[in-house]
């Protein structure tokens, strides 16, 4: 199994980015997958979670309404588009397959991928 996140970089509050995680090792349409981040110092926080179709998503409180999860199965790539940051997303994100829709859990996870919102 490989996850291998891309697209992290430096941005100022209120910008944009996308970030790519790329599978490989594991039949990738048929797992819900999520996107997870782990700011300096503090435990680990789910961001989002998308369904094996990418017809169902949900979102963490603290970026609903600025970030969208997606996928294309026949690329074996998540996404996660992020506008509108904040100080407080800097943060190492990371993708992981596997556990429920509803859950935290999963199956493994990349090496992630770091995203820093500074002026």
């Amino acid at each position: 199994v490989q996850l291998v996140e891309s697209g992290g970089g430096l941005v100022q509050p209120g910008g944009s980015l996308r970030l790519s995680c790329t599978a490989s090792g594991f039949t990738f349409s048929n797992y819900n997958m999520r996107w997870v981040r782990q700011a300096p110092g503090k435990g680990p926080e789910w961001v989002a979670t998308i369904n094996p179709t990418g017809g169902t998503s949900r979102y963490a409180d603290s970026v609903k309404g600025r970030v969208t999860i997606s996928r294309d199965n026949a690329k074996n790539t998540l996404y996660l588009e992020m506008t509108a940051l904040k100080l407080e997303d800097t943060a190492l994100y990371y993708c992981a397959f596997g556990g429920t829709l509803w859950s935290s859990d999963f199956i493994d996870r990349g090496q992630g991928t770091q995203v820093t919102v500074s002026s």
